[in-house]
């Protein structure tokens, strides 16, 4: 942690100032928009993330799936439905990660395809998936977002670790799912080991990377991370991207979803 403040302060970045700034981030007044987005993970560090998006007024988009946590209960489970139910009273946006964080093997011969779930009744099981049981598994986080949070999630979906194959795009698309990944730029390293990606090492490459328009990725808790990214680096890397100018959207507002947003309503 300190060597992260030690880098923030020889950045000049105050978080104080960072909280204090005009809202050059308003939408009205964007124009180098950022689009933060965050996969679920064990929800440790949940509410400290939730504090700095608040403080730091940034709405980011959530992709949800019913991951294992570490109070034992889903990341969609009962205990954090209120924290999504207050995520949505602030603007934020959701769409799914697959209801049991579904990896996408493989494609098998009729159009069907090899899935192997981290989460769930058939946790780490080689399945033998059609489309359609792989848009059900799409539309199962989805409909648990529209419960627990008020509101209707995007139709937009991330696969787990961003694995996909233009079969498996073609299916989702076919039954309403748009895939969203991220930039090159945007994997903001939070699943690397911090022995060798120590956090002030990516708080500066994210700084020095990101550009206008790119899609960013966090996620919110890692377990094999020992010193966790997030919250060290999300407040000091929020800050120092709105002082080089850059502001946060969410995906409701990305020029190439759009349409397909308004096109494909839930």
């Amino acid at each position: 942690m300190r060597r992260v403040s030690d880098f923030v302060r020889r950045l000049g970045l105050s978080l104080l100032a960072g909280a204090l700034l005009p809202a050059a981030a308003d939408a009205k007044a964007c124009a180098k928009p950022l689009y933060l987005s965050f996969d679920t993970g064990h929800m440790g560090v949940a509410p400290l993330v939730a504090e700095v998006l608040h403080r730091q007024q940034v709405q980011v988009t959530f992709f949800a799936a019913n991951e294992a946590t570490q109070e034992g209960d889903g990341s969609l489970g009962t205990h954090w439905a209120g924290w999504w139910r207050e995520r949505g009273t602030q603007g934020h946006a959701f769409a799914s990660h697959t209801l049991d964080h579904s990896y996408w093997r493989a494609d098998l011969p009729g159009g069907r395809f090899r899935i192997k779930p981290s989460a769930g009744p058939h946790k780490d099981q080689t399945l033998d998936w059609s489309a359609a049981q792989y848009c059900q598994a799409i539309e199962g986080s989805a409909r648990r977002l529209d419960e627990i949070t008020g509101q209707k999630a995007l139709p937009l979906f991330r696969a787990p670790g961003g694995k996909t194959s233009p079969a498996l795009l073609a299916a989702a698309e076919a039954c309403g799912w748009r895939h969203v990944g991220w930039s090159a730029a945007g994997f903001l390293g939070d699943e690397l080991p911090s022995d060798r990606y120590p956090n002030a090492q990516l708080l500066q490459r994210a700084l020095q990377g990101v550009r206008s328009g790119d899609i960013l990725v966090a996620h919110l808790g890692i377990w094999s991370r020992q010193d966790p990214w997030a919250p060290a680096v999300l407040e000091p890397l929020i800050v120092g991207l709105k002082q080089r100018g850059f502001c946060f959207k969410t995906l409701r507002d990305h020029p190439d979803l759009r349409a397909w947003i308004t096109q494909h309503p839930r």
